[in-house]
Formats: C-alpha cells, structure tokens, sequence
C-alpha cells in the first residue's frame, strides 16, 4: 500500500524536478495539472475552464457508459464540487461535517486515510442554504479542507496527518465557509459566506509552507481593507464612477421611473468607494461593516499576469430602502495581484443589489485572438465578457430573454439599464421579477471548450415575487429582510442548459430542464459534455448541437461537478449525487410552506413527483 501511494507522489515530485520554472511551494500540483489523467484542481486546471483533453469516451461510444463504482459518503445533505484526483489517490469530502474520505482506486478504492473534523453541530443553524462544501485543494504534498466552521486546515496528502490550522472565519457571528480552497503558487484562497447574517465578507490568501495569512481583501470598507488604490481600473476609470440609482417619483412604489445619476469621474486616490457609496445609513454604523459581498465561488489564475479572478456576492441585507447607494465592492467580479492581493480591476455588475442576485458565480479564462478573456455567467441573468489583463468589457447579454429587471448593459461603464417596474421597496410586494433570487445559475459552475469556442452553462429558469421587510442587525441571527416566493419562468420549467459563444454571448443551442440543472459542467475533447439534474439524471450531450447521448439515473439529485480522470489506460467519469444546496434543501428539511428556504420549498415543490429522493450522498463513477 505504501509503495503504491509513494508512486503517486513521486511521479509528481519527478515531474516537479524536471521544471525548475516552477519556483513555488506547489510544484507537484502543477505537475499533476500537467497530466490529463489527474484532476488535481477544483475545476480541473487554473483557467476553470472543466475541460478534460482525454478523449476516450467519445461520441460514438458513450451509449455504452456503465456504472465502474460508487463511494457512499454517509451524509444525507447536498454534495456539490468534486473529488480531487492525483495519481491513484482521490480524495473527497462530504456536506458538514466534512469528513474526508482518501481512497486508492489501485486497490479497489479502499480507503487508506480518513478525517472526520470535530466541528460544533450549531454551525449548521448559520450556513445559508444547505450545509454544503465544494471540494478540496492539493499541493505542496497537502490536502487543503476549508470546514464549515471556518477553520482551514493543511493535512498531510500521503497519511492525513494535520500539518497546520488556521482560524479564517467565526460562525458565533454568522461567518461560516462552503468554498473549496484553491491551491495557487505557495499560496492557498479561501473565502467567505454569512451575507444573510450580515457579515462583512472578504477573499484571503494563506501561505502553504505554516497557514500565516498574506493578505485579505474585504468586499466592502475604506480602500486599504478592499486593496484598491489609485491603479485600480486604471484602463477602465469609469468603473470608478459613481452610479447611484434615485427613484424620481419619491418613491413610487408601483414601478416608478429611474435613472443613473451621472457623477465626476473619480480621482485616484480618492476613491473609497467601498465606504463613499453606501449612503444614508438606517441600519448598522455606516452599513458597509455588516455590508455582506460573500465570497465563495471557484478562482480562476493567469501566471503570465500573476491575476486571480473572483466574484463577490450581495450586500447585507436584502431590503434595499435601508442601505442606499452602489453598494461597492459587493456584486463586483475583481482581478488581484496574487503576491500582493491589490485590485488590478473591478466591475460591479449590479448596483444597489435589490434581488439578492449575488455575484460570487465562477469566471472563466479563455484564449482567442492572442488574447486572454474573462467570462462569468451572473445570478443577475447577463452573461460578461472581459479583457482579462485591462478588464475592458467586451460583451453583456441576457442569457435568456425571460430576465426583465434590467434592459441591458452599459459596456462603458458596466451600469445596468434598471426596469423599475420591476424595482423592490420595503413593505411592497413586487411580481413577476426575472430571475428569482437564486439567478439563471447559482454555484453550478459553467465549462468551456477550446475546440468548440464555446460556453456551456447550466441554468435556473425561475421567476419570483419579492417583498423586503423591516429587519434589525443581531450578530450571529439571520439577517435577511425579504419574504420570497418562486415560480417557472415563461418557459414552463425551472431550467435548461445552454452553449454559449463567449465573444457575444449569444445563445447557440438551448435544452430545457424540468428543473434547474443545478450541476457542474464538463467538457471534453471528444466534444461531449456532461452535467447532472436535480431529478436524479447524469447525461451526455453533444457540445456542438446539444444532443443528448446518454444519461444514466443516479442515486439522488446531482449537484455535484461533473468530472473525468484517467487509470491504467482507461477513462473514467464521474459525479456526487445527493440533492440539496438552495434548490434541494426544502426537500431535505421537509419543508412545505412556500416561503420557507427564502422562497426555494414552493418553487421546487414538485421534486417529490419527479424521483428527485432525499439525501443519500454518493460517488458515482463510470467507464466503458
């Protein structure tokens, strides 16, 4: 057993010796990138793109997939994210209370270590929205595992064994963790989440070798808590503009006109913006102390800029009338420094978020033209494309034409064209807004193929009504301030999944869902794409017409990333099961009434109907 995992190890370590390019603690991870038969990052390689160049499984013989193995985890919440796979070891973790399982798929899968954390029950009163994780990080020899609880810990990848722990969040106040750690030169990027508990968020950056924190960079605060200085946005200077939205009939709340009031452009180093637009505070201090913008979504990494790119979710709280203003950095999409963690840029999407409609989903890096781009699919329901290095946008689109809050996209200055018709205010019921809360795509991250120039998205097609409440701050009490109900959009089902081209955003093919594919994807080279569903199905369609090829029904709903390792010679695909995250929740839980889970139990109801089962965490992996 020894021999095998030393193996593993040492064909990274050779791997490592043979690129001295590679000055950095985590060596061995970017020699296991390098090999299409590992899966040694979160979404598979530091561009987030899913795509896999193994080739095996193709087109025409996908039809005769078979179940290989599964791997039950023992935990009945939701399992998003994936395993990660490095050699013959894969490593998985579960919903809370995170246990790690380590398995040898050399020898039958058996498990050669495992690490069950002693995390307090109570920290499942404060995770919004299901007690999920989404995966683990490798490199530097260490397994990364960021707990609910906020503690990040470094284990030994070879034995378990705990090599450093650190603090990063405390749940007394409502901070928890459900991102996975991301494992980037001799660093490792963790998170936070708790906007519903009114947390001020941040992204932070531990170093490998002991866990000493080298920088954090908060959502909201004065420029030296949020890392931005007088270079932020210096090729885009408008992003640096102040765009408050003001309701010109006084507040009518029956859907009033609206409009940007344009102001001075900002000088640098005078910026402050995460402090100067959060006006007129009603609620806590200045509002930006509890001003939320979570943080936990997958990172994508460009070492030829040394940028990391990541999205920052809704400000606290939901009922907009109590913190007036923009509302920066929340909703912002942000490219870093990775050394030094300053903002190179930083475009916020949503203004004075009225919808919840987060931020934090996925970016993307792709290459086209001699450039490298930036795309992410928002909650709001507009697709982004970006220069990656100057942060110029290049294309906003609706995603589906269904989303009605806002027209289009100023791509000067990045500032929605808001609908007030569609506007929330407190102790006022608005109808019929597109997208509901949860967004035209949640955490599910999307996938893209370099052979077809092409992005593959999953998609919530739901729709709501939205009414905001009085709601007082207490830390460590939920802080949300909306009552929610869901229903399907115009289509008649509540989601699809979509391919995209990423320089126009423009839809290329569309599958409708029942319900929101609510699943990772993932491409390949044999031009296959793969994605689970919340009622229990795990398929295969064609990347370039979206023909389905194959689906096989799992165990649960599947809210796990689709993935593909290579072993001995043979190509393997997998997924977890086991339904949950803010779609399956209810479900779990029992609830009925239609506004419990912020609005999710009324409009999944019919899960129960479609076999979509409880619970039931599970690996579950396929050959030919």
């Amino acid at each position: 057993m020894k021999n095998k995992i030393k193996t593993a190890f040492g064909v990274a370590a050779g791997v490592a010796l043979a690129m001295p390019m590679l000055a950095m603690a985590a060596a061995d991870q970017e020699a296991a990138m390098s090999n299409p038969n590992n899966w040694a990052h979160p979404r598979g390689q530091h561009n987030n793109q899913a795509y896999s160049t193994l080739s095996q499984i193709n087109k025409g013989n996908v039809k005769s997939l078979k179940m290989a193995w599964t791997f039950a985890t023992g935990v009945n919440r939701g399992h998003e994210g994936s395993p990660i796979v490095v050699g013959n070891m894969m490593y998985i973790v579960t919903a809370f209370p995170n246990n790690i399982y380590a398995l040898d798929l050399n020898d039958n899968q058996k498990i050669v270590w495992s690490y069950f954390p002693k995390q307090d029950p109570s920290v499942q009163a404060v995770l919004c929205c299901d007690n999920v994780t989404r995966g683990l990080g490798f490199g530097d020899g260490k397994i990364y595992l960021q707990q609910n609880d906020g503690m990040l810990v470094a284990l030994d990848a070879k034995d378990g064994k705990k090599v450093w722990e650190v603090k990063n969040t405390d749940p007394k106040v409502g901070a928890t963790n459900t991102n996975a750690p991301h494992v980037i030169k001799d660093k490792v990027l963790t998170g936070c989440s708790g906007a519903e508990f009114g947390v001020r968020c941040f992204i932070a950056a531990y170093n490998l070798k002991d866990g000493s924190l080298a920088w954090k960079a908060y959502s909201t605060g004065p420029d030296a808590e949020t890392l931005h200085d007088a270079n932020t946005n210096k090729d885009n200077p408008l992003y640096n503009a102040l765009s408050v939205y003001q309701d010109v009939n006084g507040g009518n709340k029956e859907g009033g006109s609206f409009k940007r009031l344009e102001a001075s452009q900002i000088k640098g180093g005078e910026m402050e913006l995460g402090t100067r637009t959060w006006l007129k505070p009603q609620a806590v201090k200045d509002g930006w102390q509890h001003g939320g913008g979570s943080v936990w979504g997958w990172w994508p990494y460009d070492a030829r800029t040394n940028l990391v790119y990541y999205g920052a979710g809704n400000p606290s709280v939901w009922n907009p009338d109590v913190r007036p203003g923009d509302n920066k950095w929340s909703m912002t999409v942000t490219a870093r420094d990775l050394d030094t963690g300053m903002a190179k840029w930083a475009m916020q999407m949503t203004p004075h978020d009225e919808w919840d409609y987060d931020g934090v989903n996925e970016v993307i890096l792709f290459d086209k033209g001699g450039k490298t781009y930036a795309w992410h699919h928002d909650r709001n329901g507009f697709a982004y494309t970006w220069n990656a290095h100057t942060g110029s946008l290049i294309a906003a689109e609706k995603v589906h034409p269904f989303v009605n809050w806002a027209g289009d996209v100023d791509l000067k200055t990045g500032v929605p064209s808001k609908d007030g018709r569609y506007s929330t205010h407190q102790d006022y019921n608005a109808k019929g807004i597109c997208p509901a809360a949860l967004g035209t795509k949640d955490q599910q991250p999307a996938a893209y193929s370099p052979k077809t120039g092409l992005m593959y998205s999953p998609l919530n097609h739901v729709c709501m009504t939205y009414e905001p409440v009085e709601s007082k701050y207490v830390a460590g009490q939920p802080w949300v301030g909306a009552t929610l109900t869901m229903f399907a959009g115009p289509d008649g089902v509540m989601g699809g999944f979509a391919a995209y081209d990423p320089m126009t955003n423009k839809k290329v093919w569309y599958n409708k869902e029942k319900f929101s594919a609510w699943s990772g994807a993932l491409t390949t080279a044999s031009n296959i794409v793969f994605y689970g569903t919340l009622d229990r199905w795990f398929k295969a369609v064609d990347a370039q017409s979206g023909k389905e090829l194959w689906k096989f029904q799992v165990g649960s709903g599947a809210i796990g990333n689709a993935f593909t390792y290579g072993l001995k010679g043979k190509q393997h695909v997998g997924i977890l099961s086991g339904i949950g995250g803010w779609a399956g929740v209810a479900m779990n839980l029992g609830m009925t009434s239609d506004t419990d889970a912020l609005g999710a139990a009324g409009g999944y109801k019919e899960l129960t109907k479609y076999n979509a089962a409880p619970g039931g965490g599970a690996l579950n992996v396929f050959s030919l």
